[in-house]
C-alpha cells in the first residue's frame, strides 16, 4: 500500500494501508498522541484498496480486507475512509484475536474496578461510557472488552469512541473539538463521528482492573433497573463476544468465572444524566 501507519491500541498492534492518503492522515491527527511504533512488527495487517483500478480514481470505493476479510463485505466510499479503517480494526480483531476473551462491550475504570457495558447497536453504551469518561473515570475501551482468559482482568483497549446520530451532539458539547473527528454522513449506520479517549486513557493503556460490575443498558425508557440472573448473563455474553467459540476451553471457563463473581444489572434510562445517576447508585452499592 502506498500509504501506511503502525498503531499500537492495548495489547494489538495494527499496520494499517491504504491507496488514498486521506484515511492515513485522519488516523494520524486522531491517534497522534498514541505511543510511536513505526516499524514495528504488527499482529494484523489491514488494507483499504480499491474495488477496481479505475475506482481509486474515478468515484473512488473501498474495500476492506487484511489478514482477515470478508469476501462479501460491501464497498465504501472514500469520504467514509477513516470509518473503513476502524472497521478493519475491528475485523481483524474479531476474525484473529486469541490471547484475550473478546466481549462487545464498552468499559470504564475507577479505583481499580471496571464497569463493564454490552447492548445491542443504539442501546447507548457508547455514549454512557464517553460521558462517564468524562466525568472521572477512565475509559478501558468503547468496541471490544479484552477478559484476560488467566487473571479474569479486563485489559484496555481504548481506540477512538464511535457516536452515531444524537449522541453526537450530547458528546460535542462536552469535549474539546481536537478531540473530535470530522462527521461522516450517511454511512450505513447514519451519521458518525469519533472520540479520542482522554490523555490518561491512553496513558495508561497497559493497565487492567478487575470487573466489578455488568450492566446492560438500554437507552429510551425508564429510568428502571433490575437484576440479571447468570444464566441469562452468560447466553448474552456468548452472544456478544466474537470468539467464545474459538477458544473452546478457556473462554469457557473465563467466561464462567466472570458470570459467578460480577453482578449483573439491566438499566432502562431515558436522558445520559439519568444513566449516570442510576450508575453512581449502583456502583456505590457495591463499593
Amino acid at each position: 500500500m502506498r500509504h501506511s501507519l503502525t498503531l499500537r491500541i492495548g495489547p494489538a498492534t495494527f499496520r494499517i494501508g491504504s491507496a488514498w492518503a486521506q484515511p492515513i492522515d485522519q488516523l494520524k491527527r486522531l491517534y497522534a498522541d498514541y505511543p510511536d511504533v513505526e516499524g514495528a512488527i504488527a499482529d494484523f495487517t489491514v488494507r483499504l484498496q480499491p474495488t477496481s483500478a479505475i475506482r481509486r480514481w474515478v468515484r473512488p470505493s473501498i474495500f476492506i480486507t487484511g489478514d482477515h476479510g470478508l469476501a462479501d463485505a460491501a464497498p465504501m466510499s472514500l469520504a467514509h475512509g477513516l470509518l473503513a479503517a476502524e472497521m478493519g480494526m475491528n475485523l481483524q480483531m474479531a476474525l484473529g484475536w486469541r490471547r484475550h476473551l473478546l466481549l462487545h462491550a464498552s468499559s470504564v475504570e475507577k479505583d481499580g474496578r471496571v464497569l463493564v457495558m454490552t447492548g445491542e447497536s443504539g442501546s447507548g453504551k457508547s455514549t454512557l461510557a464517553a460521558q462517564l469518561s468524562e466525568r472521572g473515570w477512565r475509559l478501558m475501551g468503547d468496541e471490544f472488552a479484552l477478559l484476560d482468559l488467566d487473571s479474569g482482568a479486563i485489559l484496555p483497549f481504548p481506540r477512538l469512541v464511535s457516536l452515531k446520530n444524537k449522541a453526537i451532539d450530547v458528546i460535542a458539547g462536552e469535549v474539546p473539538g481536537a478531540r473530535m473527528g470530522s462527521l461522516l454522513g450517511a454511512t450505513a449506520k447514519g451519521d458518525i463521528r469519533h472520540m479520542v479517549p482522554r490523555a490518561d486513557a491512553v496513558a495508561r493503556m497497559g493497565e487492567g482492573g478487575m470487573p466489578a460490575l455488568l450492566l446492560f443498558p438500554r437507552f429510551g425508557s425508564g429510568p428502571a433497573e433490575r437484576p440479571v440472573g447468570q444464566g441469562e448473563v452468560f447466553m448474552r455474553l456468548t452472544q456478544a463476544s466474537t470468539n467464545y467459540v474459538a477458544l473452546g476451553e478457556p473462554g469457557f471457563a473465563a467466561l464462567t468465572r466472570f458470570v459467578a463473581q460480577v453482578p449483573a444489572r439491566a438499566i432502562d434510562f431515558p436522558s445520559g444524566e439519568a444513566a449516570i445517576a442510576l450508575v453512581d447508585r449502583l456502583w456505590s452499592e457495591i463499593a
